[in-house]
């Protein structure tokens, strides 16, 4: 499954406001932020990638460890009750009306407005932050790591924020040590509080969110645009949403895609009918810096050859993940999942005989990636049933 942050955390009502196209009430005002004095060293924060996702660990005393996803896809920073227990701010939120939100299971609940008193991230401190309560269970589940919230890119709107994806690690400087950065440096629309930039696609130019939030690789609105495949679209699983489960189709476009000075040969492309975002899946080849005091952000690659996004490998089935089970929310048509008879509602409880909760993300897609069969055991009332399921290439 896979779950991209903006559409997971989208609320469905309070008006035109959202948290990926502009945050409600207190969100939009900035921390204030100890900014690191100009020429001094920079501050570096080491960092997990989970599928192409950064997770970095806040500083704490007697709580934590805190965990946090880095989303520059999202107008707004989340934090779990117990963060927000445990880091109270003397300044209530301006607007303290909640923001309302379908969970992926359905239910409705509200989003609390709070202050953050303080969060340090390394050496650098965000002081009275504004952001909304969320119960971080289900995103802990998918990543197989507790997980304590999401920080949105605002908070980052007076520092020079790197995201070094070969690296491993976020560096934060003053925005005044941005003009000597090597690597390709591209203006970026900052009008919705996150980074649009210009991209190509056989040579038709289109705006692309830069949405570290996002796995996969080129996530495609194809208005005004004229894509050619030499391989699908097809069904390419299902995404949970809170707005329901949403099928996917994929496949390898013919044309060449160019992302701050870099050519992505025949690129995988998931087709949608939201906003155009470039995944992690691209990401990972940069040293992204972004400047949001000059609204721009520099691609920085080691060499400039043109990049093969690899073959996307699958079962044909597309999870919810609980800790206890995994709920079958698709299944591709024609895959060998299909042709085993199983539906959308089964459970999972053990992969390859280990039960579920041992398998985190990493971990599970290295196995899809290399395995040439895997053993589902699916719960059929009390019962156990053990299925092997051949992998194959969705999209080669």
């Amino acid at each position: 499954m896979r779950v991209t942050l903006g559409s997971l955390l989208r609320p469905l009502i309070a008006g035109l406001c959202s948290l990926l196209h502009g945050a409600c009430g207190s969100s939009h005002v900035s921390p204030k932020t100890t900014i690191p004095a100009r020429g001094s060293p920079p501050i570096i924060v080491p960092a997990q990638i989970v599928s192409g996702h950064f997770i970095v660990t806040l500083r704490w005393n007697e709580s934590g460890p805190w965990n946090f996803l880095i989303d520059t896809g999202s107008t707004t920073t989340l934090v779990s009750p117990a963060f927000a227990r445990q880091n109270p701010s003397r300044k209530p939120a301006r607007d303290a009306s909640p923001v309302v939100v379908r969970s992926i299971s359905g239910d409705t609940v509200s989003l609390k407005s709070v202050t953050i008193g303080l969060i340090e991230l390394g050496d650098v401190r965000f002081k009275n932050t504004p952001a909304l309560i969320y119960d971080c269970d289900e995103l802990s589940a998918h990543f197989g790591q507790k997980i304590d919230g999401v920080i949105g890119f605002p908070l980052f709107r007076h520092v020079l924020l790197t995201l070094d994806y070969p690296r491993a690690r976020v560096v934060i400087q003053s925005p005044g040590d941005g003009a000597s950065l090597p690597g390709r440096t591209v203006r970026f629309n900052n009008n919705r509080r996150v980074p649009f930039i210009p991209v190509e696609l056989g040579g038709e130019p289109f705006l692309a969110l830069v949405d570290s939030g996002s796995d996969g690789d080129l996530h495609l609105n194809p208005a005004g645009l004229h894509p050619d495949f030499v391989n699908g679209p097809r069904a390419g699983g299902t995404v949970a949403t809170l707005t329901g489960d949403q099928p996917l189709e994929v496949g390898r476009l013919a044309q060449n895609l160019t992302v701050g000075g870099t050519t992505f040969t025949q690129p995988v492309a998931e087709l949608t009918d939201e906003l155009s975002s470039l995944g992690s899946g691209l990401l990972k080849n940069f040293r992204l810096t972004f400047d949001q005091t000059r609204s721009q952000v520099t691609f920085y690659r080691e060499n400039d050859s043109p990049v093969l996004t690899p073959s996307l490998s699958s079962t044909g089935l597309s999870f919810q993940k609980l800790p206890a089970y995994w709920r079958v929310i698709g299944v591709v048509p024609g895959s060998p999942a299909d042709e085993n008879g199983m539906q959308t509602g089964d459970l999972v409880t053990r992969i390859n005989g280990e039960p579920v909760a041992n398998w985190n993300l990493t971990r599970y897609e290295e196995l899809v990636r290399t395995a040439k069969r895997i053993e589902f055991t699916f719960l059929s009332g009390r019962t156990e049933m053990p299925v092997p399921i051949d992998t194959f290439k969705l999209v080669p």
